[in-house]
């Protein structure tokens, strides 16, 4: 695609176009003024997001094998069987739920990635604050009024919506399946995205069909105001057009809400939209009792929402794929937060911190990034999974590998330099991802300890960062955040007379590398 050419220092403006496609639902809002960014216009990648609202629990959903007596004893009551756990090719650390078959194929088929423990510092357990967090991409204590996605948009498609549709970007720059849209689509000057219907409410859309108008002058009122609403909404042929180009689709679970939502966005891919960000939702992950089934901790509710989610992501791979799309389409699933790691005493789990974040498309590679946590230490009832990675770092990684943004333009889209994480593949971009190091890049001695600890660490040059979490995820200090010339080991001092006895974290992250060590430390004079 030829290089758009951009205008600047235009005055600002945002426009606001509440709309109906024959009665139902459809809106379409304005951004910001930005210069545009070259690299990630030129591509026609798209990025599906699918929330799983309520709060996800990590450990049941990606089990712990490795160290599967510690998990056992954390969770008696829901604990899924060791020997009902689906296996991963070439990887023996863990596995996946017994519900989630069709997600297996497809990390076996080399199309899903796994990214364990993501999360941020000083994690907040309000399910609203979270989402709010994870949405606009801030820190615990700050607060935007921008999406991380609506950033990128804005950042990309200068000027929108003036001038838009265009010849190069004549559809819709994001659309969510619902009525209601998301932060996470709230650019500087306003929403990046538009809203359609799911289900029976967007195929009536396609085929024309409305509710009926009373014969009556306020019919008649009626009839005049859809057709002037249609006509006015200067997306709504681009989509209906785009969708009935498509008239074969493979098969979809019934009774599968977040199914129905895939199958949409499948169709309007499928229909050639140029749309670059898609996003799905289902809930019911709030799971505080009855997650499982008493008796077989294999079924309940839980059991129910991960089967959900793994057959629709799976028949949406494989419409994908009949409809000639796959290679263009990544997805990625998150929640507000993870569990808890113990379960309480109604056999479900309450609200924690990191979580394992899933990527899938025929460019992400097979693996599982980052380890299962320490369950061996004094696990207390309010204790949550340590972060590995930043949630920040995936948003970065995707912008960098899979939307080909400039890493320095990725920056000012997330106000921050995050970790890169190598979970797409360097073809995607055409890039070639670093070489990830080895194991044991950071000790402690003496471990347990007392006043002071000395933390060892390895780095292989460039960005180091060193930070030391509590059980509850709040970031104690950051005894190392540097650059660093070259390879090579070093050592500094953990002063920790002022902490209270118990475990705690180090985490240290290196380009693309992290590793979390549990060090303890025990009270003056035991």
């Amino acid at each position: 695609m030829e290089r758009r050419k951009f205008l600047k220092n235009l005055l600002p403006a945002s426009a606001i176009f509440p709309s109906l496609l024959n009665g139902f639902t459809v809106k379409a809002y304005g951004a910001g003024f930005f210069e545009a960014l070259t690299g990630a216009a030129d591509n026609d990648h798209v990025l599906v997001l699918i929330q799983l609202s309520g709060g996800n629990d990590g450990l049941n959903t990606l089990v712990p094998i490795s160290n599967y007596g510690d998990y056992n004893n954390v969770r008696t009551n829901i604990a899924i069987p060791q020997d009902k756990i689906l296996r991963l090719d070439n990887y023996e650390k863990a596995g996946l739920h017994p519900s989630m078959t069709g997600m297996q194929k497809l990390y076996n088929e080399e199309k899903l990635g796994v990214l364990t423990s993501v999360g941020y510092p000083s994690p907040n357990q309000s399910h609203f604050r979270s989402t709010d967090i994870w949405l606009t991409g801030a820190d615990e204590n700050q607060y935007l009024n921008t999406g991380w996605t609506g950033r990128f948009l804005a950042n990309t498609y200068s000027n929108y919506p003036i001038g838009y549709p265009n010849a190069e970007m004549p559809d819709p720059l994001a659309i969510q399946i619902g009525s209601v849209l998301s932060p996470v689509f709230m650019g500087p000057g306003g929403f990046t995205a538009m809203a359609v219907p799911t289900d029976t409410d967007f195929y009536n859309l396609i085929n024309g069909i409305a509710d009926p108008a009373p014969d009556s002058p306020m019919g008649t009122e009626l009839t005049y105001l859809r057709a002037i609403a249609r006509q006015t909404n200067k997306y709504a042929d681009a989509i209906i057009n785009a969708a009935k180009k498509v008239t074969n689709q493979s098969t979809y679970p019934a009774n599968n809400y977040l199914a129905a939502q895939l199958k949409t966005v499948a169709r309007l891919i499928g229909g050639g939209l140029k749309t670059r960000v898609y996003m799905v939702s289902m809930g019911g992950f709030d799971t505080h009792g009855g997650q499982v089934q008493a008796g077989n901790t294999i079924a309940g509710n839980h059991a129910g929402l991960l089967k959900q989610l793994s057959d629709a992501i799976t028949a949406f791979q494989t419409d994908l794929a009949g409809l000639g799309a796959s290679k263009r389409v990544m997805g990625m699933t998150f929640s507000e937060f993870g569990r808890r790691i113990k379960s309480n005493g109604s056999a479900g789990t309450d609200h924690g911190a990191a979580q394992p974040v899933f990527v899938f498309g025929d460019y992400i590679k097979q693996g599982v990034l980052g380890n299962p946590p320490d369950l061996s230490s004094q696990i207390g009832v309010e204790d949550s999974l340590p972060m590995q990675y930043d949630f920040r770092s995936v948003y970065s990684s995707i912008l960098r590998d899979w939307f080909c943004v400039d890493p320095n333009d990725i920056t000012t889209m997330l106000f921050k330099n995050y970790q890169y994480l190598p979970f797409i593949q360097g073809t995607a971009c055409k890039v070639i991802n670093p070489d990830v190091l080895g194991f044991n890049l950071i000790t402690n001695y003496p471990n347990p300890f007392d006043q002071s600890t000395t933390i060892t660490f390895k780095t292989n040059g460039g960005h180091t960062l060193i930070q030391i979490f509590d059980t509850a995820g709040r970031l104690i200090a950051v005894p190392i955040d540097k650059n660093y010339d070259g390879p090579g080991e070093y050592t500094i001092t953990f002063y920790a007379g002022q902490l209270a006895g118990g475990v705690y974290y180090g985490r240290l992250q290196n380009g693309s590398t992290q590793q979390v060590r549990t060090m303890l430390k025990i009270r003056s004079g035991h």
